[in-house]
């Protein structure tokens, strides 16, 4: 039985504990997408060898200039992000293929835990696996 599971993290924690492996934490789940449009300030591409990145799946430059990062405009932002996502399917494809696997960890940049576009894809992704269960 494949277990799914789509996660969430900052890449800079990630970034962290594969540099101190005497951390303890534990490493994050499955297979992993760096969700950002632009790459994350201060971290080298070498530090996230084997994660895969998809520009595509993250907001638009628009929108994301929109919301900036405004915690009261964020469920404005969800309900546009979710319409981007809807008229681009083929951006989360590699997502929703490696999900249907097993798990994944969406990684991202932004400070605010509660409030980022990876919660959003997250839910988006769920969702679609979801609705895969459902018709299959």
């Amino acid at each position: 039985m494949v277990v799914h599971g789509v996660h969430v993290e900052r890449v800079y924690d990630v970034v962290r504990a594969r540099g101190n492996s005497e951390e303890g934490r534990t490493s994050p789940r499955g297979r992993l997408f760096l969700v950002d449009r632009l790459w994350p300030r201060g971290v080298s591409r070498a530090s996230l060898e084997g994660v895969e990145w998809l520009r595509e799946a993250a907001p638009s430059s628009e929108l994301r200039s929109w919301f900036g990062h405004d915690p009261e405009r964020f469920a404005g932002f969800a309900e546009r992000y979710r319409a981007e996502l809807d008229a681009r399917p083929e951006a989360v494809e590699p997502v929703l293929a490696a999900a249907r696997r097993g798990p994944v960890t969406l990684l991202y940049a932004a400070r605010d835990t509660e409030h980022n576009h990876a919660l959003v894809l997250r839910d988006h992704v769920e969702e679609r696996l979801s609705e895969d269960a459902g018709s299959g």
